[in-house]
């Protein structure tokens, strides 16, 4: 449970920072830091959880599946990535209830076609603005309770240019989204332009390795946005660290990377919970 609502936190602070999260560790860890909120990356969920690039393959099943477990696990507001609504406008009003029951503090929602991909990757390609309105309509209409947000994300500075993304993103704010996300500006220029035109609260996806440049956030917050993303930070380093591991132990060499501390990482994971147990319970287990 969390202590503050998202909402909250955006009213309240002058800045809100959401690493990514892909798994219950990660998850895990995330929570345990100074971070507001946690963003649940659908590209790191895509390739940790089936192995497969973020290009329309994890269905609402799976991605739900991993809304609920992350969102039972973590304390801080969970910020989940939902796609494209995984269809026309029912699966969006399914999708919305179905997030908002999870647990999740907030649904994104973009206007992709599908097969939807990666916001960083080529040959995506965006329906009319007309068609996400309606599905934010039909968002807004399906959420119980104004404390889950709407996050809508427009996909169009790649194909159709900034001024159409930013005239998409004042329609979906129109539409009833709390919080706007343009995605892939290509320069700070762009991220200013997308501040001074937009008079609501802004998200930037800080995607490490991405087109967009990465910002400290007094910047950030200096140029118009309220909020930024880390969808891929967590996930780059743990694939590094791992692959310097792995080939190291197959190499027979001594690992060098430096290791998280194994009875922290137990104690993190619950330990003291099932010792405690153990304990509590052990006349029971003698009988």
């Amino acid at each position: 449970m969390t202590s503050k609502t998202l909402r909250k936190l955006i009213e309240e602070k002058p800045f809100v920072t959401c690493p990514g999260v892909f798994d219950l560790v990660s998850g895990k860890l995330a929570d345990r830091t100074k971070a507001d909120a946690l963003y649940m990356t659908g590209y790191g969920v895509a390739a940790s959880y089936l192995g497969l690039p973020d290009a329309g393959l994890a269905t609402y099943s799976q991605m739900l599946d991993r809304v609920q477990v992350i969102a039972q696990t973590v304390r801080k507001p969970l910020i989940a990535d939902g796609d494209t609504g995984y269809g026309g406008l029912l699966n969006v009003h399914h999708t919305v209830r179905g997030y908002e029951r999870a647990g999740a503090a907030a649904i994104q929602l973009e206007d992709q076609q599908g097969p939807k991909k990666c916001g960083h990757t080529p040959n995506r390609h965006v329906i009319s603005a007309k068609e996400m309105v309606n599905k934010l309509t039909v968002g807004n209409d399906a959420r119980s309770s104004k404390d889950f947000l709407i996050i809508a994300r427009t996909d169009a500075r790649t194909q159709l240019g900034l001024d159409e993304a930013i005239r998409r993103g004042e329609a979906y704010a129109e539409a009833g989204a709390d919080i706007i996300f343009i995605e892939s500006p290509e320069s700070e220029a762009e991220m200013r332009k997308i501040g001074i035109a937009l008079d609501v609260p802004l998200v930037s996806n800080q995607l490490h390795g991405g087109r967009t440049p990465i910002l400290n956030q007094d910047k950030l917050r200096e140029i118009g946005y309220r909020m930024a993303i880390y969808p891929t930070a967590g996930l780059l380093a743990t694939a590094y660290a791992l692959n310097n591991v792995y080939s190291a132990l197959a190499e027979d060499k001594p690992v060098q990377e430096p290791l998280y501390d194994f009875n922290v990482f137990s104690s993190l994971i619950g330990f003291q919970e099932v010792w405690a147990f153990e304990k509590k319970h052990a006349s029971l287990e003698a009988d």
